[in-house]
């Protein structure tokens, strides 16, 4: 499973960051960074409900 950021949809928003701090982060700037990018099987369900809760669709999760 692997985590995949459109930064040009992106707004900063902190949805994902508020449903999974350990997978997602914005810094100072509002910018967005992926803490891990590849997170463990387990804890799929934890970061996919954090993918589906981007108002803006930027985030996407791969197999």
């Amino acid at each position: 499973m692997r985590i995949s950021v459109d930064y040009d949809k992106c707004e900063g928003l902190g949805m994902c960051e508020a449903m999974a701090s350990d997978y997602f982060e914005l810094d100072d700037d509002e910018q967005m960074h992926v803490l891990d990018e590849n997170p463990p099987e387990s804890d799929r369900a934890h970061v996919h409900a954090a993918v589906q809760a981007c108002p803006v669709l930027a985030l996407t999760l791969a197999d």
